[in-house]
């Protein structure tokens, strides 16, 4: 398993993520297998992904959604604040640019 994230990367990731859209929207059917599904393509394409709740429609918090994915995933919850979550994941792919963490 991968060595957890320290706060200064955590931190480093979080200002990476401000400018970035949600590219996975949970709502009423909360976090089904085509949800991870996806959010698993999207970690290994781009490593750091937002994901929104929609808070009306979905029986979940964003902070339990973000867990759940992170915990079936192998990713770390970056932030979960609001209706946003950002999960990172290193990829293993060999064609992306990987996001540079330092130590």
């Amino acid at each position: 398993m991968a060595r957890p994230l320290t706060k200064t990367q955590l931190k480093t990731l979080k200002t990476m993520a401000m400018p970035l859209k949600p590219l996975l929207i949970i709502g009423k059917n909360n976090v089904t297998d085509a949800v991870v599904k996806q959010a698993a393509g999207l970690l290994a394409q781009k490593e750091l992904i937002k994901i929104q709740v929609l808070a009306d429609t979905s029986e979940v918090t964003v902070k339990e959604a973000a867990e759940d994915l992170a915990g079936q995933l192998g990713a770390t919850v970056v932030s979960a604040m609001g209706n946003r979550a950002v999960l990172f994941k290193r990829s293993s792919r060999k064609d992306i640019e990987h996001i540079k963490l330092g130590a």
